[in-house]
C-alpha cells in the first residue's frame, strides 16, 4: 500500500473507533438526565448537568497534562486506555450509586484530554497541507454516525415508554458498554504512517525533540506542558478560542439541553421519550451531511473556511429562533412528568426534529473548518494546539453544563447567539492570517 493510502486507512480506523465509542458516549450524554429522573431509588442523588459539568472541567484542566501523556506513551495507546475509562463511565449507569457516578465523571474527564489530543496528533500526522480538509471531513462524518446509530437504537427500544424502567436502563447501558469496548480495541489497527520527508518525520513526532537530559521522558512531558502553555497566548490561538468557545457551549445545548427539552414536553404525547432518539438522529443527518459537504469536498467546489463558518452561524441562528418559538422556556429544568407550560406557537415535533437537524448542520460547519485550520496553522505542533482547542472548548462545555441546571431555556439561546456571532467574526480574522501565511509560502515556493 502506498504511504498516501497507508495514511487514509489510518483516517478511516480513526473515525470508526470514534463513532464506536461515541456511539455509546453521545447517546448516554443525551438521554442520562432524563433517565435518572426515572431512577427508582431513593439511594441515588446525582445530576447529569452536574456530572457533564465535571467531565468538562476536569476536561479543561486535564487538557495541560494531556501532551506529556500521549508524548510518553505514544497516541495509540492513549486512545485506548481513555477509551476504557469512558467504557467505564457508561457501565457505570448498569448498577448507579452517586459516588460511583461522579467518581466516573472525573475520571472520564481525564480520560477526554488525552483521547482527543491524540485523536489531533493522528489526524495531523496522517496529513498533509492539501489533505487535512478531506482528513477532517471523513474523520467528523465517521464520528457523527455515531448520533445515528445509538439514537436509532433508544428509538426502537423507547417507544411508547411514558416511564423508563431499571430493566430496560440495563438493557440500554449494558449494550452500550459493549459497543464502546468494540470501538476501544479498533485503535490497535491504526499503523505509523511511512515517511516520505524529513519534515514528515518530524511530524510524526512533533511534540519537541530538544537537547535530551538524563530523563528523557521527564523532560519530554515539561517541554510538552511548555510548548501548550505558549501556544495558548499566541495571536492566532487567543482569536480561535472564541470559535473553539462557541463550540463548547452548543455541544452542551445540542448534546444535553435539548434533547431534555424536548422529552419533557407533554404537548408532544407519550412518543416524547423515544422523540430524544430521533432528535439525535437527526443532529447526527446534520453532522454527517456537514462534514461530508464542507469537509471533503471543500477542496474540489472552491470553498474557503469562511463561507462554511458563517453558513454554519446562519443555521444555528435559524434554530434558536424556531426553538425559542416551539419548546417552552422552563423545559430543560421540568421534572420526569414534563412541562405544561406554553409555547410562543403551538409545539410542533416536526419543527422540533428539523431544529436538530440544524443544530447538527451547523455544529459541523464549524468543527470541521476549525480542526482544518489548526492543523494547518500548528502542523509542527499538532498535539499541543489540539490539547489546547480541547482546553477552551472543554471548559466552556462545563460552564454551559452548570448554568443549565439554574437558567430557563430563552437565556441559554441568547447566550449562545452572542458568542456565535463573535466566534465567527474572530474566526474571520484568522483564516485571513491563514490566507497571508499560505501565499507567503507559494511566493517562497517560485
Amino acid at each position: 500500500m502506498s504511504p498516501e493510502g497507508k495514511k487514509l486507512l489510518n483516517i478511516i480506523i480513526l473515525g470508526f473507533g470514534f463513532m464506536f465509542m461515541f456511539t455509546a458516549f453521545q447517546t448516554c450524554g443525551n438521554i442520562e438526565q432524563t433517565v435518572i429522573k426515572s431512577f427508582n431509588s431513593t439511594e441515588f442523588h446525582g445530576s447529569g448537568y452536574t456530572s457533564m459539568a465535571i467531565i468538562y472541567g476536569v476536561f479543561s484542566a486535564s487538557n495541560l497534562i494531556a501532551p506529556s501523556v500521549v508524548a510518553v506513551i505514544g497516541p495509540q495507546l492513549s486512545m485506548f486506555f481513555s477509551g476504557l475509562l469512558y467504557s467505564l463511565y457508561i457501565a457505570m449507569f448498569i448498577y448507579p450509586y452517586t459516588w460511583s457516578f461522579y467518581t466516573a465523571s472525573v475520571l472520564v474527564g481525564i480520560a477526554a484530554a488525552v483521547l482527543w489530543t491524540a485523536q489531533g496528533n493522528v489526524l495531523t500526522i496522517n496529513s498533509t497541507d492539501s489533505t487535512i480538509g478531506r482528513n477532517s471531513g471523513i474523520f467528523w462524518a465517521l464520528l457523527q454516525f455515531s448520533l445515528f446509530f445509538g439514537n436509532l437504537y433508544i428509538y426502537c427500544a423507547w417507544h411508547g415508554h411514558v416511564h423508563i424502567t431499571d430493566q430496560d436502563r440495563r438493557t440500554v447501558f449494558i449494550s452500550l458498554t459493549v459497543i464502546s469496548l468494540v470501538g476501544c480495541f479498533l485503535f490497535f489497527l491504526l499503523r505509523k504512517p511511512d515517511s516520505e520527508s524529513s519534515s514528515s518525520a518530524e511530524a510524526t513526532e512533533p511534540l519537541l525533540q530538544e537537547e535530551s537530559c538524563d530523563n528523557p521522558r521527564v523532560n519530554l512531558c515539561f517541554l510538552s506542558a511548555v510548548k501548550a502553555c505558549k501556544l495558548f497566548i499566541t495571536k492566532e490561538m487567543l482569536l480561535l478560542g472564541v470559535s473553539i468557545g462557541y463550540t463548547g457551549l452548543e455541544l452542551t445545548f445540542y448534546s444535553g439541553v435539548y434533547g431534555t427539552c424536548i422529552g419533557a414536553m407533554m404537548s408532544f404525547g407519550q412518543d416524547a421519550k423515544s422523540l430524544i432518539g430521533i432528535s439525535g438522529i437527526c443532529i447526527g443527518v446534520g453532522e454527517i451531511l456537514g462534514g461530508s459537504v464542507f469537509g471533503i469536498l471543500n477542496k474540489r467546489i472552491g470553498f474557503g473556511r469562511n463561507p462554511i463558518v458563517l453558513l454554519g452561524f446562519i443555521t444555528h441562528i435559524i434554530a434558536f429562533y424556531l426553538i425559542f418559538l416551539n419548546i417552552a422556556s422552563d423545559a430543560p429544568l421540568a421534572p420526569e412528568e414534563g412541562t405544561d407550560l406554553e409555547a410562543f406557537i403551538t409545539p410542533s415535533v416536526g419543527v422540533a426534529l428539523f431544529c436538530s437537524f440544524l443544530l447538527g448542520l451547523g455544529d459541523s460547519c464549524f468543527n470541521t473548518q476549525l480542526l482544518s485550520i489548526i492543523g494547518f496553522m500548528f502542523h509542527d505542533n499538532s498535539a499541543p494546539a489540539f490539547a489546547v482547542f480541547k482546553f477552551i472548548q472543554s471548559i466552556m462545555a462545563a460552564l454551559a453544563f452548570y448554568y443549565s441546571n439554574y437558567l430557563l431555556l430563552h437565556w441559554q439561546l441568547l447566550i449562545l447567539v452572542l458568542v456565535g456571532f463573535l466566534g465567527t467574526i474572530t474566526f474571520f480574522k484568522v483564516e485571513h492570517m491563514a490566507n497571508s501565511i499560505r501565499r507567503q509560502s507559494d511566493y517562497d515556493s517560485i
